[in-house]
This record gives structure tokens, C-alpha cells and sequence, in this order.
């Protein structure tokens, strides 16, 4: 049987297409490696990236992709409304078909390795191939941004597992490490009241007391003229999306406010939607093994 290790990485570019299509021509031409598809955001200036293949193939594209995002993107000049700190910000593998966690792990370490020696930026390793306890959250790592990373980075609890005491000074830094599947889910609300959409993500989140497996954080989309509560959704099968959700729309209503329209970002595991279809249908006695027929095809 093939291996297949899936990569995520995101890039603090969402706005310039030509930068945004060098970036992805790293991806296409690696061999044996899919691009299966790509979201960019013009409000958050970032985009999603996901592509798949033998580990070797996704490996040296990421590598790849990070030299070409070093190379284009300079945050000194960035703004947008999502969180960033590098000009690729995050590269996640997950396991796919055929290849363990523990392996997935190591080829994130040998990427890792392999950006700050060839793209020049240092490195931090997160979720399972974090190098200590307090570096496993990736907002953690973050903290600060970029703006403030070159005197994080000076810290001795805060020094990039690969790379010195000083950043990229137009790249900044990055986040590698293998993870499971993760779902980017936005939920927009009808107002521009920024304050509202950042008291639900304090409440939905896990690291204010909120549900299990999940990040939350306000930001506003100026295209749109509406604030949006932008999740993180780590684990589906403990914590689905149709209960976030529902607590979303509970909470938005406390200040007259309704959810406008939610928005999943870059690739989904079909489960994480059959299981909010099962809830909002009232499907009786449904058993998604059996009566999906997409399952029986794949």
C-alpha cells in the first residue's frame, strides 16, 4: 500500500495572486505530489494550502514552498486580520494512509531542519513534535507576532528549536509539526462589533474554560463590514462543529446579534459535515458507515 502524508501550510498572503501561484508552482512541481486545493482570504491576508503524496514528495515540497514564501513575502508591510508570525506561518503534516503519527513526527523534524538551513527561518515544533510541554498550542508560539518575535525569540524558554536568537527580518519565524485533522471554521455575525465576536470566541474556546479541542479568536472581515468568531476545530469527533455552533448562535442573540453565515476554509474530513447533517436533519437511527454511499465508492 502507498504512502500518503497530507500537508497544510499557511502563507501570510492572501491578496497578490502572482506571489500567492509562485508559491503554489513549488507545490505542482514536485513529483508525486497533488496540489488538491488552496483558499485565500483577502480580509485575513493568508492562504490555505493543502497538497498530498508519498512523504518524501510532500517533505521536499514543503521545504520548497517555504524557501519561495521567504523569498516574496515581507511582512514588514503585511496587515490583516488573522494572527501571523512568519511568511509561512504554520506547516502541519498529518497522517493520511499508511503512515504512523511517530512518522509524520519525524518527517516534520527533517522539514524543520531543512527551512532554517535553506529558507533562513527559524523554526519552532509544535502539537506532537513540540520539543516541550509549553509549546505544543500554537497560539502559544505565536504570541506577539511577528512585530514582536524578535525579542521573544531572545528568551531562553522561547528559542526556536532550529535557528539562533534573532528572526528572518522580512519572514519572521515558522511553526512545523504533525497534527491531526483540523478544521478551519468561520462563523460570520451581523454586526461590526468587534468586541462581540471576541467575547464568544472567549467563551467557546478551550483556554478560557469553553469546549474541548477548540481556538477561537474575533476578527473583523473590512470587505464585508462584519466580525467573525474564527475557529479552530482540532479534534471534530470530540467536539462537532454543529455544538460550537449552536452555543455561537446562543450567545451572538444575547446582544441582538445572529450568525449571517459560516464558512469551512481549505479541506474537510467528510465526518466533521456528515455529523452536523446527522444532527440538523434529525436523522433517526442513521449509521454513516453504511448509508454514505461515498463511503462505499472510496
Amino acid at each position: 500500500m502507498a504512502k500518503i502524508l497530507e500537508c497544510v501550510p499557511n502563507i501570510s498572503e492572501g491578496r497578490n495572486k502572482e506571489v500567492i501561484e509562485a508559491v503554489l508552482d513549488e507545490v505542482r512541481k514536485v513529483p508525486g505530489v497533488t496540489l488538491l486545493d488552496y483558499s485565500s482570504d483577502e480580509s485575513h491576508n493568508r492562504t490555505v494550502i493543502t497538497f498530498l503524496g508519498c512523504p518524501e514528495g510532500v517533505a521536499q515540497a514543503a521545504v520548497a514552498l517555504a524557501k519561495k514564501a521567504a523569498e516574496l513575502i515581507d511582512l514588514t508591510k503585511h496587515q490583516g486580520e488573522h494572527p501571523r508570525m512568519g511568511a509561512v506561518d504554520v506547516i502541519p503534516f498529518i497522517p493520511i494512509k499508511e503512515v504512523t503519527q511517530e512518522e509524520a513526527v519525524e518527517v516534520s523534524k527533517q522539514v524543520a531542519e531543512k527551512v532554517w538551513k535553506e529558507a533562513g527561518m527559524p523554526v519552532f515544533l509544535y502539537e506532537d513534535s513540540a520539543s516541550a510541554p509549553h509549546r505544543v498550542n500554537l497560539a502559544a508560539i505565536r504570541k506577539g507576532q511577528f512585530e514582536g518575535m524578535a525579542e521573544k525569540v531572545k528568551d531562553p524558554q522561547w528559542h526556536p528549536d532550529f535557528g539562533g536568537e534573532t528572526i528572518h527580518p522580512t519572514a519572521g519565524v515558522v511553526a512545523v509539526g504533525a497534527r491531526m485533522h483540523l478544521v478551519a471554521f468561520n462563523i460570520n455575525l451581523s454586526t461590526s462589533d468587534i468586541t462581540i465576536a471576541n467575547k464568544i470566541s472567549k467563551i467557546i474556546r478551550r483556554s478560557s474554560g469553553g469546549f474541548d479541542c477548540v481556538k477561537a479568536l474575533g476578527v473583523m472581515l473590512e470587505d464585508r463590514n462584519l466580525a467573525q468568531v474564527s475557529i479552530n476545530m482540532t479534534n471534530f469527533h470530540k467536539t462537532p462543529l454543529y455544538r460550537v455552533l449552536e452555543l455561537v448562535k446562543a450567545e451572538a442573540a444575547r446582544w441582538g446579534v445572529h450568525v449571517v453565515g459560516t464558512e469551512v476554509i481549505g479541506l474537510t474530513p467528510m465526518d466533521a459535515l456528515i455529523d452536523s447533517a446527522e444532527y440538523y436533519l434529525q436523522i433517526e437511527n442513521f449509521d454513516s458507515s453504511v448509508q454514505v454511499l461515498e463511503k462505499h465508492i472510496l
